[in-house]
């Protein structure tokens, strides 16, 4: 990026901001959403969050975000939006810190939070350094740029060896039961290298014809579109699989690992992202990300593990220890998060309207002589 032209400069910096500003919005916006679920928890009515002004508020800046990712991948590599990810995991990762504000010792802190601190301060050292030494190889995306790049023997090649890969894990994961969570996120990585080598086709050509040059009447267009679409549904099939399987937490990472990867493979055999770079800022780029990836895993490792809710009430509870026992459980839901990192289902408990035994009353009825009989 640095010693770059003007155009190329400027270019790189509208699609970073773009990707890092529409990642911060989307965590943001599943922040306001998932107050709102925990906030109507307790009612019966489960479409009642449709009718809550945060939900919708959540909903609208989740499609800014989305749109705003969108829109860089026109301006900037995909090796340089990919890995950008990382910003969406870090802004959870704060935004649920600052929502919790739990109060504990500084050992305590240190102990829990220590390496969460550590892989932030990782993922923002190498967010500068992938940003700084990427790739900066600019294009302009017209349909006959997208169909050269197509029809040439690295992507014929690359396209075929993912189709043999993906066809060999879907036939794992199907016929032999293999849901392993790197089987399934080698899907979801494979699928996801097709989505971003269409977005930015398909919002490369966008952005030209906003410029004035139509390119929406070819039908390379609509074969990258389709190809998009297809390909967004079917991640997203395998993805919910994988976080209905296994911890949401070592999805994130573990996905972003691979995805990133795949992505940026794609990036430079697609659109030969690398092909002017020298070794120097090839060495860096890589070193940057490797330093993201090993931030997002310290991050998400970090979370706290699932605790058993077992809500119970003994015979010699006074009132007000059942509802502290009771509210042990409760607010303990990290904001940022699609899931709650203690896996506890919010629950309505009848804690203010129930009439429990005293203690008194309890230890007069134990010391009652036993009856015997004749």
């Amino acid at each position: 990026m640095f010693g770059a032209d003007g155009g190329s400069y400027t270019d790189n910096l509208i699609g970073t901001l773009l990707a890092i500003f529409g990642n911060v919005l989307v965590s943001v916006s599943l922040c306001i959403q998932k107050y709102s679920h925990v906030t109507l928890a307790g009612t019966k009515d489960p479409r009642a969050f449709y009718s809550a002004k945060t939900w919708w508020c959540g909903f609208v800046l989740t499609c800014l975000g989305e749109g705003a990712n969108f829109v860089s991948y026109a301006f900037a590599p995909l090796a340089l939006i990919a890995p950008l990810n990382a910003v969406s995991v870090l802004t959870s990762f704060i935004l649920g810190f600052i929502f919790l504000r739990e109060k504990s010792k500084p050992s305590d802190f240190a102990k829990r939070y220590g390496l969460s601190f550590l892989g932030s301060v990782l993922t923002i050292g190498g967010t500068y350094l992938f940003v700084a030494f990427g790739p900066n190889s600019h294009e302009k995306l017209k349909a006959e740029n997208i169909v050269t790049h197509l029809v040439g023997w690295p992507v014929l090649l690359y396209l075929l060896l993912e189709v043999i890969m993906f066809s060999l894990l879907l036939y794992f994961y199907n016929q032999r039961s293999a849901q392993y969570i790197v089987v399934i996120l080698l899907l979801v990585a494979l699928l996801g290298s097709v989505t971003v080598i269409t977005v930015k086709a398909v919002s490369g050509m966008l952005v030209l014809t906003t410029e004035g040059s139509m390119q929406l009447d070819d039908p390379i267009f609509s074969v990258m579109f389709v190809c998009m679409v297809a390909s967004v549904a079917f991640q997203a099939r395998f993805l919910s699989q994988a976080c209905k399987l296994y911890d949401s937490s070592l999805v994130a990472s573990v996905n972003y690992i691979l995805s990133t990867s795949f992505a940026i493979v794609a990036g430079a055999v697609f659109y030969l992202e690398f092909n002017k770079e020298d070794v120097l800022h090839i060495c860096m780029f890589f070193l940057g990300t490797a330093l993201c990836f090993l931030g997002v895993f310290l991050i998400t490792k970090n979370r706290r593990r699932t605790k058993t809710f077992e809500p119970y009430v003994t015979m010699d509870m006074t009132n007000e220890s059942w509802r502290r026992t009771v509210s042990e459980f409760s607010g303990s839901f990290s904001y940022g998060a699609l899931v709650n990192n203690d896996g506890v289902a919010p629950a309505t408990l009848p804690v203010g309207n129930q009439e429990q035994p005293s203690v008194g009353s309890t230890e007069a009825s134990s010391n009652l002589p036993d009856l015997k009989t004749d």
